[in-house]
């Protein structure tokens, strides 16, 4: 019980990696809020971990949504102690694609999901938060190597791992945590947002034999890895990066 009644928010906690932290995070004994934008899938994810968590509604690319999520979580709680910014990825309704592709609309709708809000919901949350609590980012593997039509997306969770590093600094006098945590290639529901539903298991495959591990990740091993930076065991380690991707980005399999 590694964080046994340490209060925690996890943005995006509804689903995928999120929930699999949320889910982590309660099994080690911390209680709390996940949220998300789709009310069906909170309450179901709340339904799922108890008493542990509620589940409050909201769009972590809107402020007055932020501060409501955090101002309600201290009012429930009393405080905030750990705080994972898992919101992000694949922006609905916006191209992801070549440069020649993508036009400013586009761009603006990665940028505010995968940097704004990730910047704006630390800033909003630190009134609330406990000197001496941790904050994970959730960043990704591609901000380590380029895919076709990822540039946008790329270059933000790239961002996010510099972010990580000064406002460690900016938060040092209040012994304020901030690592990030990179995934891979995660089995979510993610695939069928990129992929039709028919080629879902072809992709898969692929890339497993990609990932040197052998297989794709699960959200567990996402949650893991995220209860080690919540916790005093990471208490020596602050502005890094944890890559959980199956040693893709590290470990070549060409022969």
């Amino acid at each position: 019980m590694k964080l046994k009644d340490k209060v925690t928010v996890v943005t995006g906690g509804n689903s995928g990696i999120g929930f699999g932290i949320a889910e982590a995070l309660k099994n080690e004994g911390a209680v709390g809020v996940i949220t998300g934008r789709n009310r069906e899938t909170l309450d179901q994810s709340v339904k799922h971990l108890g008493n542990s968590f509620i589940g409050l509604q909201g769009d972590v690319t809107k402020l007055d949504d932020l501060e409501r999520i955090f101002k309600t979580t201290f009012d429930h709680f009393g405080k905030i102690e750990v705080l994972v910014v898992n919101a992000g990825g694949v922006a609905d309704g916006a191209k992801m694609g070549a440069i020649t592709e993508v036009e400013e609309k586009d761009y603006d709708h990665y940028m505010d999901l995968n940097l704004k809000s990730l910047y704006f919901t630390v800033q909003r949350a630190l009134p609330f938060m406990k000197d001496g609590a941790s904050i994970v980012l959730i960043g990704s593997s591609a901000a380590h190597r380029a895919a076709p039509g990822m540039a946008i997306y790329s270059a933000a969770k790239a961002a996010v791992i510099s972010l990580a590093k000064g406002i460690s600094l900016d938060l040092i006098a209040r012994k304020i945590r901030v690592n990030v945590l990179s995934p891979g290639t995660i089995d979510t529901p993610v695939f069928s947002k990129l992929v039709s539903q028919e080629e879902v298991d072809h992709v898969k495959r692929l890339w497993v034999n990609l990932i040197p591990a052998g297989r794709i990740g699960q959200p567990s091993d996402i949650g893991k890895a995220a209860v080690f930076l919540a916790s005093d065991d990471s208490s020596f380690i602050l502005g890094s990066e944890i890559l959980a991707d199956g040693g893709m980005t590290n470990i070549s399999l060409m022969k």
